[in-house]
This record gives C-alpha cells, structure tokens and sequence, in this order.
C-alpha cells in the first residue's frame, strides 16, 4: 500500500464532495467560491484569467457537510497557455461530483453549452448559477432564457449581497449523488462483535507517530460496524492470533508483508490486504482481477505503467519503483521496461503499455479512480491493483479474494 500522509484530525480530501466551479473568464466564479464560503478564498479581479491552474480548497460548509471548491480557469482562456488552461479544467471533470456552471452574459452560449454537454457526457450533477443580479434588473427574462438553452437548472445570486447563495447551498445538497448505503471498506464483511486483527508493518516508510490512511480509515469502519479492531505487527501477528480467546472474523495485512502474514493465519481465517479491500472500494475489483490475468501475458519488452495517486519520498526500497518491477521480472523470467506516474499526471493515451499497476487511490476520489478504470477498458488495456499484484506473484491471490467470493485459479 502506498504511504500516504495527512492531517489526521480533517476528514480526507478523498472522501469529501467534489465541486467544481465552470464558466467563462471573468464570469464570477472565483466570486462565487468567496460568497458561498462567506470567506477570501480565492483572488478576485476584473482583469479576465485571473484564475489559471484549477484550485482547490477543503472546507466545511453547511448544509453539505465536507468538500472540496474547486475553481477553474475560463473555458474561453486563449493563446497556447489558455488553450493548456483549458484542458486542465475540463480535467476536473474526472472527479467532479457537483459542476456548477456560472453565467453573467447571455449574449453567446457556445462555451456553455459545450460544457452543459460535457457534464452530461460525464454523467455530473449539475446547476447553473446566473451571477452579478445586483447590476441587472431584468434578470428573471435571462434565468428563464438559460434554463431552456441550457437544459439545467438555473439560479440567480448576486455574490456582492449575497442574494441567492443559500439557496444555492440548498440546491447543491439535494444534488449529491447516492453512492450507496452498501458502499463500504470492510463492514459489509464483519458482524457486529467480530474481532478484525490489522497487519501494520512499522519500517522506514511509515510515518512517524501516525497510521496511513487506507489503515486509519479501515479501523474507522470496523468501529462503525460495531465490531473491534485489533492493530498488530507482522511479527506479533501470530502470537496475536493464539490470545485473543476468540477466532478474528478476518485478517487484513499490509500487502508488503503478505507472505509471512500467510503463513502466520491460520488457513480457518479469511485473509486480504487494505490495498485489495481499497480496489473495491475504490475502484472495480473485478475488472482488476482480470487485468491480474494478464500478467502471464507479458512478453519480453512489454511496458507497464505503474501508476501512484499521490506523491510522497521514495525509500531505497520503495513498493512502487523498486519491490514491484523486480517481483513482475523475477515471476516472468525476462526483462520487462517499466514507466511510473503520480498523483494527478495519469496520461490520456494508454496504448503503449500492456499492463496497469495502480495503488490502492485512497488520495483520489471513487469517481477518479473509476475514470481510470474506464480510460484503460476503452483503450483495451488491462488494469490491476498493487495488492492483487503482489498477492498474484506470492501465489496467495485465491486466498486473499476468497473473502470476497471472488474465486481465482493460476
């Protein structure tokens, strides 16, 4: 599982609502951030593109709970920088839940109804804003003219009063989308009162003084499904086990420690790793046991992208660079060249490689990850997950996917 570090006491950026703010140049997106957070976020000005690469800001905002703002550039940025400009915003729209297109002239809806379509191709909730009210009186003709043009849903709010902005908080909270009651880490595994034992290797890659997230974030679910989670090390994990009293319900590892956590459980007890419960979660489980398949596919001189959402410092040893390439050589027998990515730099054309490694995505939202997923499907190239890997090339993935009633065979 990749290392990841953050602020253990905010809810992560991962699990928050995405919404992202679309629109002309100077339209009053940046304002609109500012009214709906009552707070200077972002830089204002007159001046058209002010606001050029996306960003992003954590917030609490009620009635919607926790997000994240996302204001982008103009749609009708120009020359060869807003033309770049342009297509890191649409960019956002691979882990956008909410789109809010903002409008302050009616005169030409070229680009807005590009993106009305676009957010209709990517299947996003959307809503229209009608900005800068205070400057015009016959405002409630243009709502009425935009909401057919558009075919969404519009609302007037001026961001200098104010007018409108609760409203809009309201509109966005009856448009976030249903994940599902069923969408969980590990709790639909477990019963209430089930001991779960966790595998935390503590090494050189671990921050200090904290747990990463995917491991936070399956102790949290374990404790809202009523059940008890007990934390251990690789090497204690077998003492662990014979004092418990009572047999765990399953057993969840590192997947760096996925052999000697093998040996160590009992073969009566249901074994994974975060990283594959994070495939789940996270992404298409099934689509990335498929892309297992392929690994004795590979052929000589084949490239496989390794793909990481975050960034963090690489130890000499390190999963992604180092652990993953020799295992995948060591298990094929020829030498196979290797390409790595991170954080938000995934590229657009797949076809030159022949397999995808991706991290467990605990840095990037579900919807993120599923773009991904779908990206390499339609491009025809198989994509999997570091867990299934490494379970694959120790010979312990049919075990690791029997708890999910996933059945494996070499």
């Amino acid at each position: 599982m990749e290392r990841t570090d953050f602020k253990m006491n905010t809810t992560p950026s991962s699990e928050r609502l995405h919404i992202a703010i679309f629109g002309k140049r100077n339209a009053g997106k940046s304002s609109l951030i500012n009214a709906i957070t009552n707070q200077p976020i972002a830089i204002v000005s007159d001046m058209p593109g002010t606001t050029t690469d996306p960003v992003y800001k954590s917030m609490e905002i009620l009635p919607l709970g926790p997000v994240v703002l996302i204001d982008t550039a103009g749609i009708d940025d120009e020359g060869i920088l807003g033309k770049l400009r342009v297509e890191k915003t649409l960019e956002v729209l691979n882990k956008t839940d909410i789109a809010i297109l903002v409008v302050s002239d009616i005169d030409d809806l070229t680009y807005e109804k590009q993106l009305a379509k676009l957010f209709d191709e990517k299947k996003v909730q959307k809503i229209g804003v009608l900005n800068k009210i205070d400057k015009d009186p016959n405002y409630k003709e243009k709502l009425s003219f935009l909401q057919s043009s558009l075919g969404m849903p519009f609302l007037a709010v001026s961001c200098v009063t104010l007018k409108g902005i609760d409203e809009l908080k309201s509109s966005l909270s009856k448009l976030v989308p249903d994940v599902g009651e069923d969408l969980r880490i590990v709790g639909d595994l477990i019963n209430p009162g089930d001991f779960v034992v966790l595998v935390v290797p503590i090494d050189k890659a671990a921050p200090k003084g904290r747990l990463i997230l995917p491991q936070q974030q399956t102790i949290r679910d374990i404790l809202d499904s009523d059940a008890i989670a007990i934390v251990t090390k690789e090497y204690e994990l077998k003492e662990t086990i014979e004092n418990l009293g009572k047999k765990p319900a399953i057993v969840i590892t590192d997947s760096q420690a996925f052999l000697k956590v093998d040996a160590d459980t009992p073969p009566d007890i249901p074994l994974t790793s975060f990283s594959i419960l994070f495939a789940r979660y996270k992404g298409d489980l099934v689509e990335f046991v498929e892309g297992v398949r392929k690994i004795k596919d590979l052929k000589p001189g084949d490239t496989v992208l390794i793909a990481e959402a975050c960034t963090h410092h690489r130890q000499s040893d390190d999963i992604g660079t180092v652990k993953i390439p020799r295992w995948l050589r060591q298990i094929a027998g020829f030498d196979i060249n290797f390409e790595w990515v991170s954080g938000y730099n995934y590229p657009k054309d797949l076809t030159k490689y022949k397999l995808i490694i991706h991290c467990g995505g605990c840095m990037i939202t579900r919807r993120e990850m599923l773009f991904r997923v779908e990206l390499a499907k339609k491009q025809g190239v198989p994509i999997t997950n570091y867990g299934l890997m490494i379970a694959y090339v120790h010979g312990i993935l049919p075990r690791a996917l029997k708890p999910f009633g996933i059945e494996f065979e070499y």
